[in-house]
């Protein structure tokens, strides 16, 4: 994550200066494989390790942080931009890169890495990624990023075609971010209390729920808004059942790769999300059919989650003898 931080801040750099398209969109690829080795998904595997029975509490600390970001930067950013133009703006938000997460990733994150949970060695070795149970549900994920992703692309546009300011839709985004926050603060109670695959379906129905009414609401702003963040609450709780899809199944035994190969194919459609999204509304009369799409493909998506059914149930994990916890 060292490594990656160090790698975004190149990259946004090299945004800020491109003198063409082409160096443009050779730092945007350079930015999405800062983003794989700095966002969720390594954080997820290591406070999976590291906190193993206990990492529910572990994801949900660092995700109530994660939705902030959103919150925070998309009026910050609409504002510089605003002031300073869109070179500018990256430029500051690489020095915010440089001094905030390389040295917080070089110095903080030094915990040793424990060995397996004592139950590793007679773990069922059954191909898991050829399963049915995992192949629905990677398909699940997939369609659900895409319609998320794009949903979350297209808000400012759906925004100020309501007829909402830019600011005013890059505000509405934003407390979308803080709807995250409050979403994940919900999860371990959700999680207590309905099984990995009816929760999987609620909330990817949900996701589809809210879109449905973003794309039917006119008005006026202040409800669009509040629909904007209920989206929030219902994203960050997906963001969490996403890194607790693997544990929840199948253990934490080889959880890094099994959870790498479960979100590579939801990573690809929401990298295509922005891009199809605008294409889309083209296409659907504006950002009101797009949605109105969306919330039918997130219908789809909920129903395979619910075929996927029950797979293997992970068994007891037993923190190993001398391994740390940490806080």
């Amino acid at each position: 994550m060292t490594a990656g931080s160090l790698l975004a801040v190149a990259s946004v750099l090299s945004i800020a200066v491109a003198p063409n398209f082409y160096v443009f969109a050779a730092a945007w690829l350079m930015a999405g494989t800062a983003m794989a080795a700095t966002f969720y998904q390594p954080a997820f595997a290591a406070l999976t390790r590291w906190w193993g029975p206990d990492r529910i509490r572990a994801l949900t600390t660092v995700t109530l942080a994660g939705g902030l970001a959103s919150t925070v930067f998309a009026p910050i950013t609409a504002v510089l931009d605003d002031h300073l133009g869109w070179r500018a703006t990256y430029g500051v938000l690489a020095i915010v890169l440089a001094a905030v997460t390389v040295p917080a990733h070089a110095l903080a994150l030094r915990a040793p890495w424990p060995p397996a949970p004592e139950t590793a060695a007679d773990h069922d070795r059954t191909p898991i990624t050829r399963s049915r149970p995992f192949m629905l549900l990677a398909t699940a994920f997939t369609c659900s990023g895409f319609a998320m992703y794009a949903v979350v692309f297209g808000m400012v546009p759906l925004m100020i075609e309501r007829g909402a300011s830019s600011s005013t839709a890059a505000w509405a985004l934003g407390l979308g971010g803080a709807g995250q926050t409050l979403g994940r603060t919900l999860y371990a109670a959700l999680a207590r209390t309905t099984s990995a695959t009816t929760r999987t379906a609620v909330l990817i129905a949900a996701g589809g729920a809210t879109t449905t009414a973003l794309a039917l609401v006119h008005g006026p702003i202040p409800l669009l808004i509040l629909l904007a963040v209920l989206a929030g609450v219902v994203r960050g709780n997906l963001t969490l059942l996403q890194a607790t899809a693997v544990s929840d199944r199948w253990g934490t035994w080889h959880y890094g790769r099994l959870s790498g190969l479960l979100s590579a194919p939801a990573t690809v459609a929401a990298a295509l999300a922005p891009w199809a999204g605008a294409a889309l509304s083209d296409r659907l009369g504006g950002y009101a059919g797009l949605f109105l799409a969306l919330s039918v493909l997130s219908g789809g998506a909920a129903v395979l989650a619910l075929a996927s059914g029950q797979a293997v149930s992970p068994r007891r994990e037993v923190s190993p003898p001398g391994s740390r916890r940490h806080t």
